[in-house]
């Protein structure tokens, strides 16, 4: 007696895309987000450069061009918002030097990249005269245009008030008394300036 024959398996379907498309490598993925992100980056490291060169100069105008119009600002004196009110700030500083201590004013700026900078200004302090050698990080990012969108510098606040106040300084810079007396004073200044600008 001869044994069944097993029964025959059903044909496998089709596959429904016989011809799939070829996916982009995990190499060549990785290579093309570098390549975007190194050009992003040396866009912003070419605006920070082009910052400070202007600032060099007292150039205010040119720094304010650097700033994308809804650009932040903070530092132990001012906390700014938006490319006007920014820019208004530093050709306020600009303008004082010029005025009354460009015999003196001398910036050093050293590991410019795109996320910041490190840099020391020698000027006069309008208000009292005296000379002030200031220490400053900057910490900055850029946005997709290149320009600032983000900008905080970092200060020993006590070590600025000793040279730029003297004695007041010396013994209260360290106080948050003193830190807010300084920046309400330089936002005086600031809207003063500002009112003075409009025709």
């Amino acid at each position: 007696m001869s044994l069944p024959k097993p029964a025959a398996k059903p044909a496998a379907k089709p596959a429904l895309n016989p011809t799939p498309k070829p996916r982009a490598r995990p190499t060549e993925k990785r290579g093309l987000k570098l390549a975007r992100g190194s050009a992003a980056a040396a866009t912003a490291t070419a605006t920070i450069a082009r910052f400070y060169a202007a600032f060099a100069k007292l150039d205010g105008v040119a720094m304010q061009a650097c700033y994308a119009p809804d650009a932040v600002f903070d530092d132990e004196a001012f906390s700014l918002k938006g490319r006007a009110e920014i820019g208004a700030m530093w050709r306020m500083l600009c303008d004082a030097t010029q005025a009354k201590g460009a015999d003196v004013w001398r910036l050093e700026v050293r590991d410019i990249s795109d996320h910041g900078a490190h840099w020391e200004a020698h000027y006069r302090f309008s208000a009292t005269g005296r000379r002030v050698h200031n220490t400053i990080d900057a910490q900055i990012e850029c946005g997709p245009d290149g320009l600032i969108r983000r900008h905080r510098d970092r200060f020993n606040f006590w070590r600025w008030a000793r040279q730029a106040l003297g004695a007041p300084g010396l013994l209260l810079g360290w106080t948050p008394f003193l830190r807010a007396k300084v920046r309400a004073q330089a936002a005086a200044n600031l809207a003063k300036y500002r009112a003075a600008q409009k025709p």
